[in-house]
């Protein structure tokens, strides 16, 4: 049976047949739930209860997502390449990830691939509304936020020290040179199909690729990049330890300032380009770096690059994001020109700073 629907009725027959044929025996779910969240991919919620081979009754919070078939933010979607980097990351200390259930590459199932993980219990700091501004983090001691963040960075670290040849060499990007060379190679092709949406601060948008361009440090760094390293990427338990690490679209291998530079500029937009000061607790720029490295991270002497770099990508995606908003109606053209708007103002700080 194929379906594109977002009828919960008709994807719960069809997730409860692929389920059975997975070897899940006698599978029984309960209510599905989909999120307003995520822009590259549906999302489902099925608590999913099976018979075991031993007679037994397992049961399961799951998680189902569905590569979108269309409006991307990104050149190529594959959702089972998420699903891959969590495999390959399973075990890993102080990496936790959620467990892959099961993945479907056949585009029959559900409209378009896609993966079953398990539904990790905790909580995520929010976008929008920024955390700084409201939801769970607010009502932190500064203490507890210190905490959160200081575990948060620590488990950047620890992904830092992955050795990426060990079950995840797919993620290593193709052409000649660093790591950092065949990373701005493809975000050159990203900058040319992006072409349409660059709609907001072309000028600046060209002159911060420009500048990372010609100016890239001569970086050998060859590690684990996670891609969207953030606080809001991230599950925590009650007690603010990370229960799980999520949104691994754009993993690749290459320098540990990619990450740190994304961590840096994300917090800026989420803060003080809104106008927003930092929540107590919570460090600065300055704090920020000095903690990575505090908590082991190596030095990146040429973070500023990084923090750019960061912002040139962010743009691409918030432009991107921009059309798809308003293409699938979600918010007026006027609303969705505010994120990349905010993003280009970041890239125009970065490029005063150097």
């Amino acid at each position: 049976m194929t379906t594109n629907s977002t009828d919960t009725t008709v994807t719960r027959e069809v997730l409860g047949d692929w389920l059975e044929r997975q070897g899940w025996r006698d599978v029984r779910l309960g209510e599905l739930t989909q999120p307003d969240a995520g822009y590259s991919g549906r999302t489902v919620f099925a608590d999913a209860s099976w018979t075991t081979p031993e007679g037994g009754t397992g049961h399961a919070e799951l998680v189902v997502r569905v590569q979108s078939p269309d409006q991307q933010l990104f050149v190529a979607p594959d959702a089972l390449r998420q699903a891959a980097v969590m495999r390959g990351l399973a075990g890993k200390p102080g990496v936790p990830v959620p467990r892959i259930w099961f993945t479907e590459p056949d585009p029959a199932v559900l409209g378009a691939p896609f993966y079953v993980m398990e539904r990790v219990p905790g909580r995520i700091p929010g976008d929008v509304p920024s955390w700084h501004a409201r939801g769970w983090t607010t009502e932190l001691s500064a203490t507890q936020r210190e905490t959160l963040h200081d575990n948060g960075l620590a488990a950047l670290v620890a992904l830092h020290r992955v050795d990426w040849r060990d079950g995840l060499a797919f993620l290593e990007p193709e052409g000649t040179g660093t790591a950092l060379d065949r990373y701005l190679m493809q975000l050159e092709r990203w900058y040319d199909w992006c072409g349409p949406s660059r709609r907001f601060g072309p000028e600046i948008l060209d002159a911060g690729l420009a500048h990372v361009l010609s100016h890239r440090p001569a970086d050998p760094g060859e590690g684990v990049v996670w891609g969207d390293a953030r606080p809001g990427n991230i599950c925590f338990a009650d007690d603010l330890s990370v229960a799980a690490l999520f949104d691994w679209e754009t993993a690749t291998v290459g320098p540990a300032g990619i990450d740190l530079g994304w961590w840096l500029m994300f917090e800026q937009y989420l803060c003080e380009a809104q106008g927003r000061k930092r929540l107590a607790g919570v460090p600065d720029r300055a704090g920020t770096i000095a903690r990575y490295t505090e908590l082991g991270g190596a030095p990146v002497p040429d973070i500023d690059y990084y923090e750019l770099l960061a912002g040139v990508v962010m743009t691409l995606i918030s432009s991107r994001l921009a059309d798809v908003l308003v293409e699938t109606g979600r918010v007026p053209a006027e609303i969705a020109a505010i994120y990349p708007t905010r993003a280009v103002g970041l890239v125009e700080q970065s490029l005063g700073r150097l």
